[in-house]
């Protein structure tokens, strides 16, 4: 049984990790305000340029001109992994769920034979890769100093892959992130970004049938498809910023949360023990003043 000393000890030093834990909870929780708005913002916008994209891409897919981002080299065989995750842990699972779902993509190729390299943007998720896929990482981004995202951080990291690509290092790229659903809710999503996927229902309605394009698709496209793939990214950070400063939010509700149940208990556990010390006490006193 601990001494009261050391359970004094002990309340005390969870009342202050509570404090931490709150503050943490409440600047995430500020965060995400801006996060979130930022997050949502730029969908529209994203899923604007997927439309037109989709709109350009029926009329050039299958053409021999059409630029390599959209056509891809013709082979399937090795596969670029962006793993986006954050700088900072204490947010739960956030970045547990990315990694796993990039594990899991990696697992699946190489069992298929095909040839993988991993970049990461983020420290924790550079960490929890390393030990298994250490072997395959070709660059990392430290984005640690970036107080505030910026276009201009995504249009880094899309240099880097469109770069990585023309030089032929990969045939496919695919991007990992969290999509931000709600506070208690980010869904680990996986997006091909290279060569550009066109899903069903992204047409831009009316773009076929309106608009004529000078000079043509094919041209268009070769300067619209790299910035198409740092519109990604960055829609995706933003979502991955939002998702991280939610899922933070989270952790540190639960922690403070714990925390409180654990002085609770801790308390009865240390009046007990006082209690039985006083009641001790007395029953020495009164069988001392007995035998006199």
């Amino acid at each position: 049984m601990p001494s009261l000393k050391d359970l004094k000890n002990r309340i005390n030093s969870v009342k202050s990790t509570r404090k931490i834990t709150k503050a943490m909870q409440m600047v995430a929780a500020a965060k995400l305000r801006r996060a979130e708005e930022a997050a949502k913002a730029a969908r529209p916008y994203a899923d604007r340029m997927n439309a037109v994209m989709a709109g350009l891409a029926s009329k050039a897919a299958g053409s021999d001109s059409a630029p390599r981002l959209l056509a891809g080299t013709g082979e399937d065989k090795r596969y670029l992994l962006v793993v986006l995750t954050s700088e900072r842990g204490l947010a739960g699972g956030f970045n547990s769920s990315i990694v796993r779902l990039a594990r899991q993509e990696a697992e699946r190729l190489r069992g298929q034979g095909k040839e993988v390299s991993i970049l990461t943007v983020g420290k924790k998720g550079r960490e929890q890769l390393k030990r298994e896929y250490g072997s395959l990482f070709v660059n990392h981004v430290d984005m640690s100093n970036v107080k505030q995202l910026a276009y201009e951080n995504a249009r880094e990291i899309a240099d880097d892959v469109l770069e990585r690509f023309e030089d032929g290092h990969f045939d496919v790229a695919v991007l990992f992130y969290n999509r931000f659903e709600s506070v208690i809710s980010q869904v680990p999503t996986a997006r091909r970004i290279i060569p550009a996927l066109i899903e069903e229902g992204e047409t831009a309605e009316g773009v076929s049938a309106e608009y004529d394009y000078e000079p043509g698709e094919e041209v268009i496209l070769r300067d619209l498809l790299p910035r198409a793939v740092a519109t990604q990214i960055f829609t995706a950070l933003l979502e991955n910023a939002a998702s991280e400063q939610g899922a933070r939010m989270t952790a540190m509700d639960n922690a403070t949360r714990n925390a409180g149940d654990m002085i609770d208990r801790l308390t009865t556990v240390y009046n007990r023990s006082r209690q039985a010390a006083i009641t001790k006490e007395l029953i020495e006193i009164i069988s001392g003043a007995e035998a006199l």
